[in-house]
């Protein structure tokens, strides 16, 4: 079920609804369980049974490593929690993939291997729930969190709703203190938000996912056309055409992907809960590191927190800390799918994490140096840093690898021809002029602050009125089909 589809909308209504009648917490639990369980189903059919497994998978691990004193015990239960989670998520996006690739190496060889690929349906939200309950049972294991002691509030953490398809990922130590406050706070904070317009946090929801439908609807839908027209063919194209259709798809996921997460922070709010943001102007960051600082948020610090720090982070050798955050980035672009344009993309990003990092450490001056601090430094460390950001879109975007290297090719040695750039440019008004509205709104906004939560703040009379613009704009820019969001493929 797609956030941007009127079925969508019927169902939050409708949940809304019930929760202003519904006043016991416990049955609010369980209906709002029962809404994220259908939810599931409608997107994903008898896949929600692989949702039902991680739920008690971890929830049974987690009272078995809470309660148990014996650590050779502990990391037993451990072990089959990572083992149940990693297995299905490894069967269910990679056993394709490896069967593709036996099948390619033999035939490179001479003798081909026929085996029948198996096709499987990828169940959406996967890579996001299975992240969620290994920080449960080892955050349980390192002693950061104790074990839930309902299966009820648990499986509503696993299943939550608004970000079960595309994150973000949430912590249960963040989450379930939620589930865990008593009635009259609930009442007060979340039922009487649903019937009292007033209420900043309402409107900041609400806000929210006005800024989500607006980025995804008005400008992601309309540049995907701009940026297929120009990557399902791009061997011939020249560098202008190729740049700007790499900053059209840079423009496009960002506002696909953080639109997704402002609907499901807003609707969260809305319902009552708080989750964490998701994304913080990445486009403005001034370093590698300070893009994953703002990019997914979720999902860099769960990396960090759970896979750079055991490997030892920083904490080693120079050389063992840029190995580690290679093999960070590496299994990060593979979390994203079973392709290899997906780890190239994450081993680009590693090695831009790397070189910072030995730049830093070699020539430490840079550092600090004070042109850095100046208006012009960070205007140049923003343009250099969003350069080979936007050149690693490229082979997230393509797959083919001789149209990867194309791309990349002519991203870097520039080849302009000035009759197709101004044929492209006249044949492509719309795309060009949202991507414009984007970066203006998108500057706006950095310069502005937390904009959301100044709009939210206006009188009545004005938040309606930019309501009902965001709407207007929407409609009038509609392309006629509500696409997937890009996120739901992972």
């Amino acid at each position: 079920m797609l956030f941007n589809s009127i079925e969508f909308i019927i169902l939050f209504i409708s949940v809304c609804s019930v929760f202003i009648i519904i006043k016991n917490r416990k049955f609010q639990h369980l209906f709002l369980l029962i809404v994220s369980y259908f939810f599931f189903y409608y997107t994903s059919n008898y896949l929600v049974s692989l949702l039902v497994f991680s739920t008690l998978l971890d929830f049974y691990m987690g009272k078995m490593i809470g309660s148990s004193s014996n650590l050779r015990n502990k990391k037993i239960f451990l072990g089959i929690s990572l083992a149940g989670n990693l297995g299905i998520l490894g069967f269910f996006k990679y056993a394709d993939f490896g069967i593709s690739q036996i099948h390619h190496v033999s035939t490179s060889l001479g003798f081909p291997i026929e085996i029948s690929l198996l096709e499987l349906a990828l169940p959406i939200g996967i890579s996001f729930y299975t992240f969620q309950t290994i920080s449960y049972t080892v955050d349980i294991y390192r002693g950061q969190l104790t074990p839930s002691k309902s299966l009820r509030e648990f499986a509503v953490f696993v299943s939550f709703f608004p970000q079960l398809v595309a994150g973000p990922i949430l912590r249960a130590k963040d989450f379930l203190p939620q589930l865990r406050e008593k009635t009259e706070k609930i009442k007060d904070e979340g039922i009487l938000r649903l019937i009292n317009i007033q209420n900043p946090n309402v409107k900041l929801g609400v806000t929210l996912m006005a800024f989500g439908f607006f980025k995804k609807m008005f400008v992601a839908d309309n540049v995907s056309r701009f940026v297929d027209s120009v990557f399902v063919n791009p061997i011939g194209l020249e560098s202008f055409s190729i740049i700007l259709g790499t900053i059209a798809f840079g423009i496009q996921i960002y506002a696909d992907f953080s639109g997704y997460s402002d609907i499901a922070i807003g609707a969260a709010l809305v319902l009552g809960f708080k989750i964490p943001r998701n994304f913080n102007k990445p486009y403005f960051a001034i370093s590698p590191v300070d893009f994953w600082r703002r990019w997914h948020i979720s999902l860099s610090s769960w990396l960090r927190d759970y896979l750079y720090i055991p490997l030892g982070g920083n904490k080693k050798s120079p050389n063992r800390t840029y190995l580690n955050l290679f093999v960070v980035m590496f299994l990060g672009g593979l979390w994203h799918g079973a392709s290899w344009n997906f780890v190239i993309w994450g081993m680009m990003h590693g090695m831009y994490l790397a070189i910072h990092k030995i730049i830093g450490n070699k020539i430490p001056f840079l550092k600090n140096h004070p042109f850095f601090r100046s208006k012009l430094g960070i205007l140049t460390s923003i343009f250099v840093t969003q350069y080979f950001i936007f050149m690693a879109w490229i082979p997230f975007r393509v797959r083919d690898t001789n149209e990867m290297i194309y791309s990349i090719q002519k991203y870097i040695f520039l080849d302009f021809q000035i009759a197709e750039t101004f044929q492209l440019i006249l044949s492509e008004k719309i795309p060009i002029m949202i991507m414009i509205v984007f970066v203006a709104l998108h500057f706006i906004s950095y310069k502005n602050g937390n904009l959301p939560t100044k709009i939210s703040n206006y009188p009545l009379k004005y938040w309606a009125l930019f309501l009902i613009g965001i709407m207007l704009t929407i409609l009038f820019f509609y392309v006629g089909n509500s696409e997937d969001f890009i996120y739901f493929q992972f």
